[in-house]
């Protein structure tokens, strides 16, 4: 199996893909992260624009999912730039009651349309089959957002169920693989 991802530093702190570089979320990424969800364009299918309130309360969460599981939110940037152009997880998600992880992504506008959600979802989903050893991995999107769930195909992940998700009707796609098998 081709991976997608090269490790960098710590167990899974950081990683890269063919053009991008993804670090740990650290307590010093609330700027980052602020601008991000005062993006409308970005954060369109992602709940809405979030006060400063909400983008603190949202990076105490990742950061305790790190200090509990040891992955989570990952900042992103080109391979070689220094610029914060999106973020990439893989975190644990609780749907109609079950405990999953689950992927994601949100780049800024004018990182879309070039497949790097594409690539960074395959290297998460490396990271949660040959890192984690998971057997399944799902993804949220809303309803209407077409273009994610062509990503999430393009990674092999399928349609599961609509599900209410924080208050809003939501698609939930999945990934299952086989221990003995590559990606179904």
């Amino acid at each position: 199996m081709t991976h997608a991802v090269t490790f960098l530093a710590g167990e899974l702190d950081e990683f890269e893909t063919a053009r991008l570089r993804a670090e740990r979320l650290r307590p010093h990424h609330l700027d980052e992260l602020r601008r991000m969800h005062c993006d409308a364009e970005v954060m369109m299918h992602l709940g809405g624009v979030r006060t400063a309130e909400q983008t603190a309360s949202y990076l105490e969460k990742n950061l305790k999912h790190w200090a509990d599981y040891g992955f989570g939110l990952w900042i992103l940037r080109e391979r070689d730039g220094v610029e914060f152009i999106g973020r990439g997880l893989l975190r644990h998600l609780t749907v109609d009651g079950v405990d999953e992880v689950e992927t994601g992504y949100a780049f800024y506008e004018p990182f879309w349309g070039r497949g790097l959600a594409t690539e960074l979802t395959a290297g998460c989903l490396d990271i949660a089959r040959e890192r984690l050893g998971l057997d399944t991995v799902v993804a949220v999107t809303s309803p209407d957002n077409v273009k994610s769930q062509h990503v999430l195909e393009k990674n092999g992940l399928a349609f599961d169920h609509a599900f209410m998700h924080e208050g809003s009707e939501a698609a939930l796609f999945r990934i299952i693989w086989r221990r003995d098998e590559s990606r179904l």
